[in-house]
C-alpha cells in the first residue's frame, strides 16, 4: 500500500513541477528571441519576452498551428484579475492571476533592472541579470525556476550579439556577419540540432532549408516561425 502511495506521490509532483516549468522558446524567423511560454496547471500558456514583460496568455492549439499561424492562441474565457488602483503605482494594472495561476512582481525598492518586471508565475521564481551585468543582456531573465539562460555579451560578433545563448545546457548558436548575407544572425544550432537556410544566391534566399520548425530538446519545444 505504502508503495502506490510513494508511486502516486511522485507522480503527482511530477505533473505540479512540469506545469511549472518553462513549456516552449520562440524565435522569429530564426533570428530573433520572440518570447517564452509557460504552461500552468490549467493548461494556460503564459507568454513572456526576456526582459520579463507578460506579452499574452490563452491555450495552446497544439503542434499543426505551428505551420500556418504559430502565434495564435486560442482566447482563455476563464477569470483574469488585475491589480487595481489600491495597489502600488508599480504593480497597478498588471495582470494578478489567470485562472488559478497567481503573479507577483518586483517593487519599487527593488533595482532598476527589476522594477516591475515578473517576479513570480505561480510557483516559478523569475530573477534578471542586475545592472552592473554586461550591457547587452542587462535586465533580461537570468533564471525562471530551475531553468538557467544566458546570452551573448558586448564583445560577441553583431550577428548574435545580445542574442539567447543557452538553456540551461542546451546552448544555440548563430551565423555570423562572416556568413552569407541572407543567413546571418540566423539560428545555426539548438544543442545538437542543426539549421541550414537558402543563402541569397538560392531562390528561397533567407527561408529554412534545413531542420525541423519544432524541436523538443530536454522537454522544452523550441520554434522556429
Amino acid at each position: 500500500m505504502k508503495r502506490y502511495i510513494l508511486q502516486i506521490t511522485f507522480l503527482l509532483t511530477t505533473i505540479v513541477t512540469y506545469s511549472q516549468e518553462l513549456s516552449q522558446v520562440t524565435f522569429t524567423v530564426g533570428t530573433n528571441l520572440s518570447f517564452f511560454s509557460f504552461r500552468t496547471d490549467q493548461e494556460i500558456m503564459i507568454r513572456i519576452s526576456d526582459e520579463g514583460k507578460m506579452l499574452e496568455w490563452g491555450t495552446d492549439p497544439g503542434p499543426g498551428r505551428y505551420y500556418s499561424d504559430p502565434r495564435k492562441l486560442q482566447t482563455y474565457l476563464g477569470r483574469v484579475e488585475y491589480f487595481g488602483q489600491e495597489y502600488d503605482s508599480v504593480f497597478r494594472g498588471k495582470v494578478k492571476s489567470i485562472g488559478t495561476c497567481t503573479f507577483t512582481y518586483y517593487g519599487k525598492y527593488e533595482t532598476a533592472a527589476k522594477i516591475g518586471k515578473l517576479k513570480t508565475i505561480g510557483r516559478v521564481a523569475v530573477d534578471y541579470y542586475d545592472n552592473y551585468e554586461d550591457a547587452s543582456f542587462k535586465g533580461k531573465i537570468k533564471y525562471a525556476g530551475s531553468v538557467l539562460f544566458s546570452y551573448y555579451s558586448s564583445f560577441e560578433n553583431d550577428a548574435f550579439r545580445g542574442k539567447l545563448k543557452s538553456v540551461n545546457n542546451s546552448s544555440i548558436t548563430y551565423y555570423s556577419t562572416f556568413d552569407d548575407k541572407a543567413i546571418a544572425g540566423r539560428i545555426k544550432s539548438i544543442g545538437s540540432f542543426e539549421y541550414i537556410w537558402y543563402s541569397s544566391y538560392e531562390r528561397y534566399h533567407g527561408s529554412l532549408k534545413f531542420g525541423s520548425v519544432t524541436q523538443n530538446i530536454n522537454g522544452i519545444v523550441y520554434i522556429i516561425m
